[in-house]
């Protein structure tokens, strides 16, 4: 994957360039807002790494004027400040993620992959229920960067829970779609295995409420 990298700092810059390269990334890298203006309106690039505090144009209008263009990149917005307004901000500006200096690379990666995941879902089958990215043609889920390595009947549970997300599901209905047709439903052995994925969701990804004597709700 091409990863356009805006960053004036000239040490972190050449930080983010080897990190991405160790991980696989193809990167461009560069230290100015009308540069990242120029490259983005010529040539593809499967995900952008953002600075706010740019020394020509802030992160903020760059963003801003990316989306108003139409640009559909998923950007990963950096920021020394770690203020809710810088926050709100950036996602109200079409950001797909935010991350605040310093930080491990490992999670900047991380962050990375998800929101290249999260837009490449939006156009195939696939859902995104906040960092829960859920592939329905490879039969795999991920959180932010972690494979939830799911078994059958858990992948079954959260199939349905994620295609509801806040939505309470019957427990007698997700129960027929976790056990199949030859099998009587059992809801103790449902409670179980929506156990089991509730716990591997845990502690970065959406939450599976237990709704009593009705059902249970993925909270998005």
């Amino acid at each position: 994957m091409r990863i356009l990298v805006v960053e004036d700092d000239k040490a972190l810059r050449h930080s983010l360039d080897a990190s991405l390269r160790e991980a696989g990334f193809e990167a461009m890298c560069i230290d100015s807002g009308e540069q990242a203006l120029l490259l983005e309106s010529s040539e593809a690039f499967d995900a952008a790494i953002l600075d706010i505090g740019l020394p020509d144009i802030d992160g903020f209008e760059v963003l801003r004027t990316l989306r108003l263009r139409g640009s559909s990149t998923p950007v990963l917005m950096l920021t020394a400040r770690d203020a809710l307004g810088d926050r709100v901000a950036g996602l109200d500006l079409g950001a797909d993620d935010y991350l605040v200096k310093p930080f491990a690379p490992s999670e900047l990666v991380a962050r990375l992959r998800a929101i290249v995941r999260r837009r490449q879902g939006q156009a195939a089958g696939a859902v995104v229920v906040g960092t829960l990215f859920c592939d329905w043609g490879a039969g795999r889920a991920w959180v932010n960067d972690r494979d939830l390595a799911l078994r059958p009947r858990e992948w079954a549970a959260l199939r349905v829970l994620a295609s509801r997300p806040g939505q309470v599901v019957d427990r007698d209905l997700l129960a027929a779609e976790v056990f199949p047709q030859d099998e009587a439903p059992s809801l103790n052995a449902l409670e179980i295995h929506v156990g089991r994925l509730r716990r591997k969701l845990q502690p970065d990804g959406p939450a599976v409420t237990n709704i009593r004597g009705r059902g249970y709700r993925l909270e998005p």
